[in-house]
């Protein structure tokens, strides 16, 4: 038996993203824009599949070989006669449809190796009767043969992503460890090169190691191009390494992209958006970073668009170190409704700024008011589908330019949804007003997350010419009562000085901000809240976090002590900090379940949220803020890896709850997205149903354009990076 959280159960909840309505008023232009953005997006989306581990692609092509000779249906009598059992043959199409959701063999959501929950030899037996199979025996026989062991080896170093000997990783190459990472880090602030869409590969040179730092874009020469004062590629010596920087990681795919971001910039609806896509594709064409960043300088002057979109090397999660970023494009359409609660969030932003526990000279100069729309979900191509989204990630664009959010409005509505069977956790009293009230609390949390959370506080810096942004002999550390005396320097950024901890600490300081501004009045009227209502958003919306404070320990790793959600990490500080925090605010105790099992018990007193735990919290954001503000590394990772340790020794033993976290767990939903087709001068919606067929039929009517070149460009991307990875 494998332990069951390396695969994906039978009943997994999939949902299909209802987005008919939204676009069904758009304009025939606004259409054709959706149209080519989402194929630009869903083509650089396959990168992950690169991004995430050595087999990834390769079990991609083999499933799209499969399915695209055979529907899911027409397979099913096949894998009958291959003796296979029909629950067999459901936990291969959960398999497939965990591929294909993830962007890989790995949850975009905790990075735990899943594997297929039915024996090799049966899946096997399937994929040899397979028509796929009949037609293209030796393709397939080799296909098979490279992937199948990796399919299913959960080997100590493969059950979880990491660096070096503690998981995979495809950003940097096998032979790398964090010394390698932390060296590149310092070369690449060097050159003033950003980290976000590179990979590093050490080889050896003759005795010395030699690091080759490969860029994304679509152009394969290392020379300067039109439109280019000079290349950043070369070879360089820096502390005694040799480095090259090239171009050319992922140039098929890069080149897809820019082919339909240039399909899109005809029906754009203004100038910014056409600005925006022709830096973008610049971006991805010479794999520039700075031409992304203009990008993103028009995207958030493009304010309140019908169609709203964002694509590139954005999130540093899935990066064991923290600074590569993961690929992803979305696509939406604006919830005008749902939008004007958020730009009445914004319009109260600077009322609500000063509320939060950080003295004045720690915010920023002046709060650049950001487009906060709701959105439904058109396409959302990457390794996963967040609730909520800050962008863009420059902390020197966000600081002093602006940035926007959006809440993803068609997910919220299926994500959170929970049956009461299957609410862990929570005393009777609590479930039914629980469920009421999850998805309205979930939406204010959201809301202040993106919008106050992420979207507050200032860094210290002094730049490359010596100009602080910032009265160093004035503004006093309030932790110390000393004058600051530290900052950020030159290049240096939130992500690359705090790396490894950096996107769980933000994270964790975002729904800090959610916490303690969700009990202001003013906020929980903005989103219709009054009265006893409101008292129940706020008391679900604390529950609801400590709730996953204990649900992030399936998210910790006891054998290499890590933790592998940034989010969930920070959800388990809060709950330790609110424990903390004594007189009985919160209560966790291990008990006996009903099935006569080990289970768990947390209770929250609502009568002491507004003084105990406000108290608790606005100490400890404080600390946060103060930390990040003065790049003060040492002492932000003393606190933070402190309330991030999971022991048994303390009052309570989290080892043993995480075991039964784990007993009691519920897997992730998945999500099915629909597609676009031009037929004549229309553009057409194609749906499918909730369901792991039809999210594999999502994926196969996809790219049916190119099917073959674009299964051999992957095998070739694949075959030519393989033996990095040993």
């Amino acid at each position: 038996m494998v332990d069951s959280q390396y695969y994906l159960p039978n009943d997994i909840g999939i949902s299909a993203l209802d987005c008919r309505e939204a676009f069904r008023l758009l304009s025939p232009q606004e259409k054709m824009y959706a149209h080519y953005l989402s194929r630009a997006a869903w083509y650089g989306g396959l990168v992950v599949l690169l991004q995430t581990s050595p087999e990834s692609a390769n079990i991609f092509v083999l499933l799209q070989r499969i399915f695209r000779k055979q529907t899911p249906e027409q397979l099913e009598q096949v894998a009958k006669a291959a003796g296979l059992s029909s629950e067999e043959y459901q936990a291969f199409l959960v398999y497939a449809a965990g591929l294909y959701a993830n962007m890989g063999n790995y949850k975009s959501f905790g990075d735990t190796k899943f594997v297929p929950n039915l024996p090799k030899d049966k899946l096997e037996a399937l994929v040899r009767a397979s028509q796929a199979f009949q037609e293209s025996p030796t393709e397939m026989e080799a296909l098979w043969s490279n992937t199948s062991g990796l399919i299913y080896s959960l080997e100590d170093r493969q059950k979880q992503l990491g660096l070096g000997d503690k998981g995979i990783t495809t950003y940097f190459s096998g032979n790398c460890c964090l010394e390698d990472a932390e060296l590149a880090q310092r070369f690449l602030d060097s050159k003033k090169l950003s980290a976000y869409n590179t990979r590093l590969f050490k080889r050896d040179n003759g005795g010395k190691p030699c690091y080759e730092v490969r860029l994304a874009s679509a152009i394969q020469k290392d020379s300067a191009e039109d439109g280019e004062c000079e290349s950043s590629c070369g070879s360089f010596s820096f502390e005694d390494k040799e480095f090259i920087v090239k171009r050319g990681d992922y140039s098929p795919l890069m080149e897809k992209v820019c082919h339909y971001l240039q399909q899109a910039q005809a029906y754009a609806a203004n100038d910014n958006q056409r600005k925006m896509l022709e830096e973008y594709q610049r971006s991805f064409e010479f794999g520039s970073i700075q031409a992304h960043k203009e990008g993103s300088r028009f995207w958030i002057k493009d304010k309140g668009p019908i169609v709203e979109s964002y694509i590139g090397f954005i999130e540093s999660y899935r990066d064991p170190f923290g600074s590569r970023g993961e690929f992803e494009g979305f696509v939406a359409v604006v919830n005008k409704a749902m939008s004007e609660r958020f730009a009445k969030l914004v319009s109260s932003a600077e009322v609500l700024l000063p509320e939060l526990p950080w003295p004045q000279d720690f915010e920023k100069d002046t709060f650049l008011k950001p487009d906060f729309t709701s959105l439904d979900v058109l396409t959302f191509a990457g390794s996963g589908i967040p609730a909520g989204i800050n962008i863009p990630n420059y902390d020197d664009i966000r600081q002093s330019e602006g940035f926007k959010n959006v809440s993803l409005g068609n997910v919220l509505a299926v994500a959170y949804a929970t049956q009461k069977e299957k609410l862990t956790f929570l005393e009777e009293k609590d479930k039914d007003l629980f469920i009421k009230w999850k998805g309205p609390s979930f939406e204010v949390q959201v809301g202040l997350h993106e919008l106050l959370g992420h979207g507050s506080g200032k860094l210290f810096v002094q730049d490359d010419h010596g100009k602080f942004n910032f009265d160093q002999s004035k503004v006093v550390n309030p932790e110390t009562g000393e004058k600051v005396s530290s900052w950020y320097r030159g290049s240096e950024t939130w992500d690359s000085k705090f790396s490894t901890i950096a996107s769980s600490y933000e994270e964790c300081r975002a729904e800090c901000v959610g916490l303690y501004l969700c009990l202001n009045k003013q906020v929980l009227s903005i989103f219709g809240h009054e009265g006893q209502d409101a008292e129940d958003v706020v008391y679900a919306n604390w529950l609801s976090m400590v709730r996953a404070g204990l649900l992030g320990l399936e998210f910790y790793t006891p054998e290499s002590k890590s933790w592998r959600q940034a989010h969930m990490q920070a959800r388990f500080v809060i709950l330790r900090v609110l424990l903390e925090a004594g007189e009985s605010l919160v209560g966790l105790e291990e008990v006996t379940g009903q099935d006569g099992k080990p289970d768990a018990r947390i209770t929250l007193d609502r009568s002491k949220i507004s003084t105990v735990g406000k108290d608790a919290i606005h100490r400890f954001l404080c600390k946060l803020q103060i930390l990040k503000s003065t790049a003060d590394v040492e002492g932000g990772r003393a606190l933070y890896d402190a309330y991030s340790t999971v022991s048994d020794t303390r009052a309570h033993n989290f080892l043993r709850l995480r075991e039964i976290v784990l007993l009691r767990k519920e897997a992730r939903k998945m999500f099915v997205q629909a597609n676009t087709r031009i037929i004549g001068e229309n553009v057409e919606l194609v749906e499918y149903e909730g369901s792991a067929a039809g999210l594999i039929r999502s994926f196969i009517e996809r790219f049916q354009d190119d099917a073959e070149q674009l299964e051999n460009t992957l095998l070739d991307l694949n075959k030519a990076d393989a033996s990095c990875w040993c």
